[in-house]
């Protein structure tokens, strides 16, 4: 019995990405709450509390209903296609310690059970730049890639249009696409795209 009801068949679609987001509540049992809950119309596979404690809401073989609208590397319903973390935190705080170290607990499993890349692992601003900001500048991408855990560019690369490196690396067609990218890999990078953005991006999509 999964402690969400908030999920589907995967229409015949298995994971292939693994989506991180932040819950944006104000603690844990306001989160599971709504994630729980099926007037919400909304849940995720995995949620991850500020101590470390860890809770299966949904089957991974189930469609969780965590990502909405959005794409990645040009194709829709990312639901279908992924499975989705939920990380306790308001977005307006440092992740905790135990917390970061019980993801790179569940990440390595979930890869191996579904073979996902570490180059699958993104996100929820990344597929949905329009909409997200999650799970925001202040999570530790780079810490996570040094394990194997998510992408990130071995080498700056050259100074190539950024469109064309953003579209190769993943991002969706958007105006805020420079946006989404920088919440990753420059966090609190501002103001109009400049050449560490288009060399960064010209790196990480070499490696595609």
């Amino acid at each position: 019995m999964s402690p969400s009801p908030n999920h589907g068949d995967r229409r015949g679609q298995r994971p292939e990405l693994v989506v991180l987001h932040y819950t944006g509540m104000a603690d844990g049992p306001s989160a599971r709450a709504r994630l729980c809950d099926p007037e919400a119309e909304v849940s995720a596979h995995w949620l991850i509390h500020e101590d470390g404690a860890t809770e299966a809401l949904v089957p991974e073989d189930r469609r969780a209903w965590h990502a909405g609208a959005g794409s990645w590397r040009g194709r829709e319903d990312v639901n279908s296609r992924s499975i989705g973390i939920e990380l306790v935190n308001p977005g307006d705080r440092p992740f905790p310690e135990p917390q970061m170290a019980a993801l790179e607990a569940l990440l390595p499993l979930i890869m191996a059970r579904w073979d996902i890349p570490a180059a699958a692992i993104i996100a929820h601003s990344d597929m949905a730049p329009d909409r997200k900001i999650d799970p925001g500048p202040r999570f530790d991408w780079r810490r996570l890639a040094l394990q194997g855990l998510a992408d990130w560019p071995k080498a700056p690369g050259p100074d190539l249009p950024l469109t064309a490196s953003l579209t190769t690396i993943g991002y969706p067609d958007s105006p805020v696409a420079l946006s989404a990218f920088r919440l990753r890999f420059r966090p609190w990078a501002d103001g109009p795209e400049d050449a560490t953005d288009r060399s960064l991006a010209a790196g990480l999509a070499a490696q595609r």
